[in-house]
């Protein structure tokens, strides 16, 4: 009966089955445990032969390979008193390795109505990260934006520092990161700023159930989902705020409500300081 319950590959099924043959047999207890024992070491050196596999492979892998990703479109089209036409797009790639992990972002968001523009966003980002130990982890990020609305062509980015993961158990996700950041500003209405700052990111995912999906992310979702990151500088201070809440319909198919806010401390003249998105997307996992 042992033998069989191990031969099904069911580790659960197995375990089962020899906590009642230890109970209902206690004259072989002894050569119960010798099997267990046995049975235990066999499965752990096959783990460990296949997380060797996983590793070489992943080594052995180019740079265009093991990447996932995910898509998101959204639309809507308003007729009647007013003429709205609005779309987003998005879409996020990972690429896991041993110790680095890389993700490229893109977000673009375009809404019309009555025949005029009313918003035109567009956002791009690559953040490497190297693990340095179980919770302790080095970062850099590259971003780049463009919204006329908020008074400026482009806004390009860089920073680099450390970052520590707070939690990582049970569905929940939470890292923090922090470091110094360089940022240049070329505006509507002419000219260019150059800026030193300091960046501070949160990232969090919360898996409520296994079809719901709170997440919050640096600039992105994507997201894998909601997410805030803070830009310091004597002259400006940003704050990017996006929170998700992902649904499941199917292994790769989803739902997404998110709503965005950006907030700006010295908009450009005829700008407000703070700007919101809400967006309702389908997202499609590759």
């Amino acid at each position: 009966m042992i033998d069989a319950a191990i031969a099904s590959g069911n580790e659960q099924t197995a375990a089962t089955v020899i906590a009642l043959a230890k109970q209902t047999n206690p004259d072989d207890v002894t050569e119960i445990e010798a099997v267990e024992t046995a049975y235990k070491a066999d499965l752990a050196a096959a783990r460990a032969t296949k997380a060797e596999a996983e590793q070489a492979a992943i080594r052995s892998a180019s740079p265009l390979e093991r990447w996932s990703g995910r898509g998101e479109i959204g639309a809507f089209r308003s007729s009647g008193n007013t003429d709205n036409l609005g779309l987003s797009l998005a879409i996020t790639l990972d690429r896991k390795g041993v110790d680095w992990t890389h993700r490229l972002r893109g977000t673009a968001d375009y809404q019309q109505s009555n025949g005029q523009t009313t918003r035109e966003q567009f956002f791009a980002s690559y953040e490497p990260r190297f693990q340095i130990s179980d919770g302790l982890f080095s970062y850099g990020l590259a971003q780049y934006e463009r919204d006329q609305f908020q008074g400026f062509y482009g806004r390009y980015s860089v920073s680099g520092g450390l970052g520590y993961h707070v939690i990582n158990s049970g569905g929940v996700n939470l890292s923090l990161k922090a470091g110094p950041a360089y940022r240049r500003t070329e505006y509507v209405l002419g000219g260019n700023e150059d800026s030193l700052a300091a960046l501070a990111g949160l990232d969090f995912d919360w898996k409520i159930t296994d079809r719901l999906k709170l997440t919050q992310d640096a600039n992105a979702v994507a997201e894998s989902g909601t997410g805030a990151a803070v830009f310091i500088s004597s002259s400006n201070t940003s704050v990017n705020l996006v929170t998700g809440i992902d649904a499941k319909v199917s292994n790769r198919l989803s739902t997404r409500f998110s709503y965005a806010v950006d907030y700006n401390s010295d908009p450009a003249p005829g700008s407000v300081s703070t700007d919101t998105l809400s967006r309702f997307t389908l997202v499609y996992g590759f």
